[in-house]
């Protein structure tokens, strides 16, 4: 549960303020698209934070790194409420991206500190029980906080929760990595696991995987509001229904592949999910160019946002499954592939306008494409049921 927790800074950190966006912008007297440059800064944080936060974990161990994150998350959100202007508000939000990526990466680490292979690959699953759960609910209470309080309000809440989890993490947390475990020659160690690393090449389409889901994901909340109230004319609180129902089957499937991956192995319910997410690519493809509607359009957004319980916790536990020695270091560069290409790619979704969902669809279609031609590479390597340390 705590490890959970600590991996929902990164959609906490974006979603629990989005439904205040539009007062920040006129609280800051700036454009919409300057405001929303906040969530950029945000994923530009997270992922130069993830390679940080990775080496230093394996050179320092887990505990302390963690800890230190997880503070300065609390403080650099009480900074974001306090700017008073957009600039430093970008420099506080990058600040809280970099923090919250801490405890990404490492509680990603820790796993495999413990586990390896499909118990890996079954306990990620499981923390998506707790993580799938924070895109879900956080829309809906941060527009319930709009309620007694403004966005700055908001960031005071990310604050206390930071405050919260540095207790918890501080009474309940034990040190994973041994010393005789840790990295100790710097730079140097690190730029050797690193090589090390990018010369696996299963690890990479690996990595790539998991990166193209969580960018289609991105597409997903950035587009689909428009896709669906502007062009289709759903309502926002039908839209909402649409976001919490996908988010719900996200983590059903996770579930189903933790209850799964003991008898099958990971590697085939990760090429499962990749199949099923370049499934709901192309009907969404479908459904945009021909006209169809929501009669197509929804089934294929649930396969896209669906699959993602089943390639996820698969792709990092098999990502992960070879490197004990440097999982600090290889979860960092997944994350920064993960965040890296979801900052990317997130405002490709509008460029051709708000009537115009053709750039969404095309661009859903392409990753989940591209992802599963990795997966099937990597299955055919035949990674599976690798043993723990």
């Amino acid at each position: 549960m705590l490890l959970g927790s600590l991996s929902t800074f990164g959609p906490l950190s974006m979603d629990l303020y989005l439904p205040g966006l539009t007062d920040l912008a006129g609280d800051l007297s700036v454009s919409a698209s300057a405001a929303q440059l906040t969530i950029t800064a945000s994923l530009l944080g997270l992922a130069g934070g993830q390679f940080l936060g990775g080496s230093i974990s394996d050179a320092l161990g887990r505990r302390r790194p963690l800890l230190a994150g997880v503070a300065l998350f609390a403080v650099t959100s009480l900074l974001c409420a306090l700017a008073p202007n957009i600039w430093l508000l970008l420099a506080a939000r990058t600040a809280q991206g970099m923090a919250g990526a801490v405890g990404i990466v490492i509680a990603r680490a820790m796993v495999r500190d413990l586990v390896g292979g499909t118990e890996a690959a079954r306990t990620y699953a499981m923390l998506i029980l707790v993580t799938g759960l924070a895109p879900l609910l956080a829309p809906l209470v941060g527009g319930q906080l709009l309620h007694v309080t403004d966005w700055r309000g908001v960031f005071v809440v990310l604050a206390g929760l930071g405050i919260v989890l540095f207790a918890w993490a501080l009474l309940r947390l034990p040190e994973t990595l041994e010393p005789a475990r840790r990295h100790t020659g710097g730079a140097h160690a690190t730029g050797g696991a690193m090589a090390a690393l990018l010369r696996d090449r299963a690890f990479v389409a690996l990595a790539l995987c998991i990166g193209l889901s969580f960018a289609t994901l991105s597409v997903y909340l950035s587009g689909a509001v428009f896709l669906l109230e502007e062009i289709h004319g759903v309502s926002p609180q039908a839209f909402g229904l649409v976001l919490s129902v996908n988010g719900g089957l996200m983590i059903v499937t996770s579930q189903l592949s933790a209850r799964l991956v003991r008898r099958v192995g990971p590697a085939p319910l990760l090429t499962s999910g990749l199949a099923v997410g370049a499934a709901g690519g192309a009907g969404l493809l479908v459904a945009v160019v021909a006209g169809i509607g929501l009669g197509l359009i929804l089934p294929s957004l649930a396969l896209v946002i669906a699959s993602r319980g089943l390639i996820n916790p698969n792709a990092q536990g098999l990502a992960l499954a070879d490197h004990p020695e440097a999982a600090g270091t290889a979860s960092g560069m997944i994350g920064v592939v993960q965040f890296g290409l979801g900052a990317a790619v997130a405002p490709l979704a509008g460029v051709a306008g708000a009537e115009n969902a053709l750039p969404m669809a095309l661009l859903i279609t392409v990753m989940g494409a591209a992802a599963l031609v990795l997966g099937l590479g990597v299955g055919s390597r035949s990674r599976t049921n690798v043993p723990g340390r």
